[in-house]
């Protein structure tokens, strides 16, 4: 009988222990995944999306375009 009992309250002891553990973690995890959600819409809202950059990329490239076409044409010309 006592073998029994004490070998409950063990098993017993031994699984509140772990499920406790479970639940802590699975807490803190809980908490940095909210901690991290709220640091990417912060960082969102400071870099314009994706389609913006490149249409600033695709602007900047047009105009150092020009400016080399101008330059390479005045080249091919002859001075008189």
């Amino acid at each position: 009988m006592k073998t029994a009992t004490l070998l409950s309250v063990g098993l017993g002891l031994l699984a509140g222990w772990f499920w406790g553990d479970e639940v802590r973690r699975r807490k803190n995890a809980e908490a940095k995944v909210d901690d991290l959600g709220k640091r990417l819409e912060k960082a969102s809202f400071k870099t314009p999306p994706p389609e913006a950059q490149l249409k600033k990329i695709a602007v900047v490239l047009n105009d150092a375009h020009k400016h080399i076409v101008a330059v390479s044409k005045g080249l091919q010309k002859p001075a008189p």
